[in-house]
């Protein structure tokens, strides 16, 4: 078993990813500590999945930022400097955030989708799925990946895949996407946590 590592969590609406690695840290499957949440949002419902598992919180409202510019990141990392954090995941953070560099390579996202396909600015949420499906792409799934400055741009650790059907919508995609993701994060991170990933370029390379 690895030491537990210290987690921040980003986020920035309903706190589904969230929910996820705090069931798995409980049922203990994944080897770390949520220390703090921090949301874009000042209604954003993880906070409440926050408040009820009793971990600190705070908002750094993208609305005082003119598009989420690097004062925006610098507040954010204030505040996550304030708590032994060890890796920064993002679930469901809504903008690109400046990275220090003590940081690079310590900061985890997911998308939903196969990176480099349909992602980028402006590819987040159901605008994903409706893409992949209006492509007529026959798979789709998920991308866990360390990121950088760029959006869905640093090196990727673990994808999952899941079929494309015929008479999927934007949800029935996405709640098959989903499932992947409750998947693939928390294996990443637990990849971290027991000191398994190396950045290589833009290779991660999973350690035995």
């Amino acid at each position: 078993m690895a030491d537990k590592i210290n987690l921040a969590v980003l986020l920035s609406g309903g706190g589904t990813t969230l929910q996820n690695i705090i069931d798995r840290i409980e049922a203990g499957n994944l080897d770390a500590n949520v220390r703090v949440v921090i949301s874009s949002q000042a209604d954003a419902y993880g906070l409440e999945r926050a408040k009820k598992h009793n971990i600190p919180s705070v908002v750094v409202s993208s609305k005082d930022f003119k598009n989420c510019t690097e004062s925006f990141s610098k507040a954010i990392f204030s505040h996550i400097d304030k708590y032994p954090v060890d890796l920064v995941v993002m679930a469901g953070f809504m903008c690109l955030i400046t990275i220090p560099e003590k940081y690079l390579g310590r900061v985890m996202n997911i998308h939903p989708a196969l990176i480099p396909a349909f992602c980028g600015k402006g590819r987040y949420g159901h605008h994903v799925h409706e893409a992949v499906l209006e492509y007529g792409a026959k798979v789709s799934g998920c991308t866990v990946h360390f990121a950088d400055n760029v959006y869905d741009h640093g090196p990727v650790i673990v994808q999952k895949t899941v079929p494309v059907f015929d008479d999927d919508t934007p949800d029935t995609l996405a709640a098959r996407v989903f499932e992947q993701e409750c998947e693939a994060y928390p294996e990443a991170i637990q990849l971290f946590a027991e000191g398994r990933l190396k950045i290589e370029g833009r290779k991660v390379r999973i350690l035995k």
